[in-house]
């Protein structure tokens, strides 16, 4: 087992990326503390968990003033944290001028606000215990997104914190990472599929599982980033670098991603 006897605080944790991201580090001998809004779906993803070793809190992130309670109920059950994911996330689609300003500050609240603040807060249990800190970013955090204004500015700014508390934070023995996925097979997503724009689905989609791996995998090495695709994280670079480059090859990958929605709407039950 790779952390055994750790206690790690996930948040958003009660479906999609954070569940699975609670299970692979429970089955790894960690204390997991699962922090979402609502109680109930919280107990649900608890069931088959060791009572022992797990902590439902039910808490809105974007609620800051809440933040403090939280961190001090873990630090009461477990006596201490060793590591944090910030990876609850929030996204009205659509262009800017169809999102009201309460929609705005939610996901600048969740997807960026939160972790800021939560890591703050934890920063001298992870110093004391050689911690970790994961933030699950994107590749709209990479390369600035149209349909997308807001939720992309908050992952670039998160991938940005990532990068420097990290160096802030050279020779602590705290490792401070991000992760960043492209499309990921999730409710998340695939609830709001006709929303989703289609350049979105011409990346290589990947699973919930396929993240939580890479967050564990930066858990215990420290990898500044991880991405998947690798190949999707190559052209998010160079589309970020040369602007033009991307609105040339933007017809050509919406025309891709139609393809793959179109593909997915017969597929998934429900759907036409």
């Amino acid at each position: 087992m790779r952390f055994p006897g750790r206690t790690v605080l996930v948040t958003g944790a009660s479906q999609g990326v954070g569940l699975a991201t609670v299970q692979r580090f429970h089955a790894e001998g960690a204390h997991v503390v699962l922090l979402a809004r609502r109680e109930g779906p919280l107990k649900e993803a608890a069931r088959g968990l060791d009572p022992q070793r797990t902590f439902v809190i039910a808490a809105d992130v974007a609620d800051t003033a809440a933040l403090p309670g939280v961190v001090d109920r873990v630090i009461d059950r477990f006596g201490g944290i060793d590591g944090l994911v910030n990876n609850a996330g929030a996204h009205f689609r659509g262009p800017l001028e169809s999102r009201s300003a309460d929609e705005i500050a939610t996901m600048v609240d969740v997807n960026l606000r939160a972790p800021l603040v939560l890591t703050r807060l934890v920063l001298p249990e992870l110093r004391s215990r050689g911690g970790f800190v994961v933030n699950v970013a994107s590749l709209a955090g990479k390369v600035p997104l149209d349909g997308a204004v807001t939720y992309s500015a908050t992952k670039f700014g998160l991938r940005a914190f990532t990068f420097a508390l990290a160096e802030e934070l050279r020779g602590s023995g705290i490792r401070i990472s991000a992760v960043s996925p492209g499309p990921i097979d999730t409710a998340f997503i695939m609830d709001e599929i006709d929303e989703v724009a289609d350049i979105t689905f011409s990346q290589t989609m990947c699973t919930a599982a396929d993240v939580a791996e890479m967050v564990l995998d930066c858990a215990e090495d420290g990898t500044l980033e991880r991405e998947f695709p690798a190949l999707g994280g190559k052209l998010a670079t160079l589309a970020y670098l040369v602007p033009a480059v991307r609105r040339m090859l933007k017809p050509r990958l919406e025309a891709r991603g139609r393809r793959v929605k179109e593909r997915l709407r017969r597929e998934r039950p429900g759907r036409e």
